[in-house]
């Protein structure tokens, strides 16, 4: 297995570290709230009423919170797979800045654009607007601490839990956020795990010929695939994410492949693996044995992760 270089690095490759120093800690009350993200501190003096959302990730958690209603503007992709008709609807509501991208999939957009909405609150933070440009005008960022640069913490679904703490505590909606963790810890227990233990691999293929990425035990489809009844092939690599070849993946011939992908034709992904020469004496590819899904089912850790598992629990039950 060949380890990503950082010049090949795309944003869907940097969705799985989960920041062991994410904290908050009210400070006499409530507010001020210092909060501790991506080892930078943010302060809020009051829960934010005007947010700009630069990344959907934090959809699941707001939606649960009830406070949608205080994202004023949004810009970037909102698939419309990954929410239910109340979420959807929601977002709709919320003007759209752009949804204009780059060829690595990165948000373009500019500083003035953003600032000019008077924010008291941006989450996701993109390539031309950093930390530092919103904490000269006085505007917190708040990042998915899945997306922290340099973090270690191996993902979990307790992940999951303590950022929709720490988005309850923010938005003042600690209540929301408890009955939210509950909900979601009592769809967990209802998985039921086959009798059967079997292999997978979770891949991220390239679309019309490239690299073909696989997912390893620092990865959120780690903890995903084990809560499904499934081994991981690849869990013996310390690594979150890395190339991998046709060959490996023989090698390792896991009974279900299930493959990532953004956005697009999920046959096109599904063929991008099974058209290969040779992948046809895979024992997923050869037994039907193939799912595609959307990249934030299984990564990074969020709801959605919660709903991916439910996905592949129904797809090889």
């Amino acid at each position: 297995m060949r380890m990503i270089t950082a010049a090949a690095m795309l944003l869907l490759l940097t969705a799985a570290c989960v920041d062991p120093e994410a904290s908050i800690e009210p400070a006499g009350g409530q507010y001020p709230l210092k909060l501790t993200n991506c080892g930078a501190e943010v302060v809020f003096d009051k829960a934010p009423e005007r947010v700009v959302m630069l990344k959907s990730a934090a959809v699941p958690y707001l939606h649960s919170l009830g406070v949608m209603d205080r994202v004023t503007a949004r810009a970037g992709q909102y698939p419309k797979d990954y929410y239910d008709g109340a979420t959807q609807a929601e977002i709709d509501k919320i003007p759209l800045l752009t949804d204009k991208t780059d060829t690595s999939g990165h948000l373009q957009i500019s500083k003035e654009v953003v600032i000019s909405q008077q924010p008291d609150l941006v989450l996701g933070q993109v390539d031309n607007l950093s930390r530092e440009t919103l904490d000269a005008v006085d505007i917190p960022l708040l990042e998915e601490p899945a997306m922290c640069p340099g973090a270690t913490e191996v993902p979990s679904f307790d992940s999951v839990y303590r950022q929709m703490e720490s988005y309850g505590t923010v938005f003042d909606r600690e209540t929301e956020a408890t009955a939210a963790i509950t909900q979601l810890r009592e769809r967990l227990a209802k998985i039921q795990k086959p009798s059967t233990v079997r292999t997978a691999a979770v891949l991220y293929p390239t679309v019309g010929g490239g690299v073909t990425y696989a997912y390893g035990s620092t990865s959120m489809a780690q903890p995903q695939l084990e809560a499904a009844g499934f081994t991981n092939v690849f869990g013996d690599s310390k690594e979150r994410v890395f190339e991998v070849t046709l060959e490996e993946l023989l090698g390792r011939n896991p009974d279900v492949l299930i493959l990532l992908y953004s956005d697009g034709d999920p046959k096109a992904v599904e063929q991008a693996v099974t058209g290969l020469p040779g992948a046809d004496k895979l024992k997923a590819v050869a037994n039907g044995d193939v799912m595609p899904q959307l990249f934030n089912f299984t990564e990074p850790p969020s709801p959605l992760a919660v709903d991916g598992l439910e996905k592949i629990v129904q797809r090889f039950s």
